[in-house]
């Protein structure tokens, strides 16, 4: 009798609405074991069970701002699931006043607070590269590994605006934490573990407003597309829509 192959086990952040459902969503229907990581371990519960009919789906408690919450996550992971293939990097917040209203007032790199700063910096950077750092192990040694970081158009270099200074140099951070963990893994000859950033677009959710163009689930294809990479898929590369962008 031949060896059960293991489910694969794919982890999103914030994955309890938006984006991040569709994504955990999606990631189930391809056959892949779920963690459904929430800040709110009721909204995440109410979220997975929300999931029960796409696939397997089970959710845990996670607050990527705070080093504890992230170090307690993973050695429930490790303990209880036993490996990590997929590690999507979602959840995310915007700081800065008015939101996407498109008025920069309030919004300005001049006005900029620290408090919006250091959350928008602890929910998409630090809190990311936490979870990379407890998680790469485990991809070693599986000689396996799918890091996708959400990030945006809106921190990216090329044709760089103003306005939104929380969320924009957030952004632009990720982006270069991606390329740093892929520019290490390759120096280091590490094969098996691809890393890229994306851009959903702009979506109709919480935090991208009604008015967005796109759905959460057309938002997803492109992380999902990415999250299940074959062999000699890309690493370090910025996409959108499945084409690599400029950073």
């Amino acid at each position: 009798m031949s060896a059960q192959i293991p489910k694969p086990v794919a982890v999103v952040t914030g994955g309890n609405r938006g984006i991040g459902l569709a994504t955990c969503r999606l990631l189930a229907a391809a056959g892949m074991r779920v963690v459904l990581a929430a800040r709110d371990a009721r909204r995440g519960q109410t979220a997975a069970a929300a999931l029960a009919d796409a696939g397997e789906v089970v959710a845990a408690q996670l607050d990527v701002t705070q080093e504890s919450s992230c170090t307690d996550f993973a050695e429930w992971l490790v303990r209880k699931q036993g490996r990590v293939d997929v590690l999507v990097n979602n959840a995310g917040v915007h700081p800065d006043p008015g939101g996407y209203s498109g008025k920069r007032r309030g919004a300005s790199v001049f006005h900029a607070s620290q408090q919006t700063l250091e959350l928008a910096m602890a929910t998409h950077v630090t809190g990311p590269m936490r979870l990379i750092q407890l998680l790469m192990p485990v991809m070693r040694r599986q000689g396996y590994g799918r890091i996708v970081n959400v990030a945006s158009t809106l921190g990216q270099f090329h044709g760089l605006a103003g306005g939104w200074p929380g969320y924009r140099l957030s952004k632009i951070a990720l982006n270069g934490l991606t390329a740093m963990v892929a520019a290490e893994l390759a120096e280091e000859g590490v094969e098996g573990i691809l890393v890229n950033s994306v851009c959903p677009g702009w979506t109709r959710t919480d935090l991208g407003g009604p008015h967005a163009p796109r759905g959460p689930e057309e938002a997803a294809d492109t992380i999902v597309w990415l999250a299940t990479l074959p062999e000699d898929g890309p690493s370090g590369g910025f996409f959108q829509q499945r084409k690599r962008i400029p950073w």
